[in-house]
């Protein structure tokens, strides 16, 4: 699908084109401000409640008391059951879904604007199939032990297939095109490997661990990993942010963007490479879960406009609340057991894409 659907100005090529076309809708500036304190106070919000919720029953009262623990603020002594499940369980499983959300949300952003493709999405590069491969090669095949040995494994895996892609692209550039489809070709060649090492060497139960981790789910999440994604995320939204006059330039196509000075693929060796290394670790650390950076971008562009430079903190602020959210309802739908994230966001997110194509005339 072309970017027709993220410009209406993309359908002419060149910046006689570009400079010709009406001007594309956008909020006004007061109202931009508005829509991102609101999203910071419904993030904010949805931290709070959702630490709240699952199977066992938390009150305000008693997340105030843990906060206030943690904060040096309280003198009352805690329960330690109580303690240990707010801060050492729920607390860095709901930032977690919130970073992992954001990251996600931000570079399916980049990549639609990039490969001016709308469907583009985070695992478009093969990233996610690489660190899939990567975790059931510490699982299946002994390569590591324990939760860190499988985040590791998917992490040298998703990076590894990047890697791949970058060496199958360095003869014939980073055209949008050639991007999308040796990304496909990527993904499939590490899904491949993946299966066969099922195949090969898995019994019953790691098999369903596996897929259950490929899936995607929250249920991992530790101070640890959140303290690097919660410095991975916001460094890939400020170089994002930093090449968004140049995204708005993409948008329109190579020869629009160099004709107004941008080094296309300077930029978007840059941008590939941000997108690589944010979902290498979303991935690495909770599975890949899809629909957030697919949905999220075209619901906020369809809300704030195209402009990147608004458009990039409102997906990544709208995808932390989309992911929150979701993995709160996954905790719950069924519980006591649990349902992986990523079975929740298809089930959302296929009628929301649905239906923001039809907003759009496409459907």
């Amino acid at each position: 699908m072309s970017a027709d659907l993220l410009h209406p100005a993309a359908r002419a090529p060149g910046a006689a084109a570009a400079a010709s076309a009406p001007p594309v809708p956008s909020a006004p500036p007061r109202a931009r401000a508005g829509t991102l304190v609101a999203l910071v106070l419904v993030l904010a919000a949805s931290v709070a409640a959702a630490t709240r919720i699952g199977t066992a029953d938390v009150g305000w009262s008693d997340l105030g008391r843990v906060a206030g623990a943690r904060l040096g603020l309280g003198t009352e002594p805690l329960p330690p059951l109580l303690d240990s499940l707010v801060w050492d369980l729920r607390l860095p499983r709901v930032l977690m879904a919130a970073l992992v959300g954001a990251a996600l949300a931000v570079c399916g952003t980049v990549l639609q604007a990039v490969t001016r493709n709308a469907l583009a999405d985070p695992y478009l590069l093969g990233v996610s199939s690489g660190a899939g491969a990567g975790a059931v090669a510490v699982v299946v095949l002994g390569a590591g032990a324990g939760a860190v040995g499988v985040t590791g494994g998917a992490l040298a895996g998703a990076l590894l297939a990047f890697a791949v892609l970058l060496l199958l692209l360095r003869r014939t550039g980073l055209d949008s095109v050639r991007v999308v489809l040796t990304g496909v070709v990527v993904g499939q060649l590490f899904t491949a490997l993946t299966s066969l090492a099922l195949m090969a060497s898995a019994d019953a139960d790691t098999t369903r661990a596996v897929t259950h981790w490929l899936l995607g789910s929250m249920a991992p999440a530790r101070w640890d990993a959140v303290v690097v994604c919660a410095v991975v995320t916001p460094l890939g939204l400020a170089a994002a942010l930093l090449c968004a006059n140049a995204l708005d330039a993409l948008a329109f196509g190579a020869d629009t963007a160099a004709s107004l000075g941008i080094g296309v693929r300077r930029t978007r060796m840059l941008l590939l490479v941000v997108t690589a290394v944010l979902t290498s670790v979303a991935v690495a650390t909770v599975g890949a879960i899809g629909f957030v950076g697919l949905i999220v971008p075209h619901g906020v562009r369809f809300l704030a406009g195209p402009l990147h430079r608004t458009l990039l903190p409102l997906a990544a602020l709208a995808g932390a609340v989309f992911l929150v959210w979701t993995d709160a309802l996954a905790r719950v739908a069924f519980a006591p057991r649990e349902v992986p994230v990523g079975v929740i966001t298809a089930l959302i997110g296929v009628p929301l894409f649905l239906l923001v194509l039809r907003r759009r005339g496409e459907l």
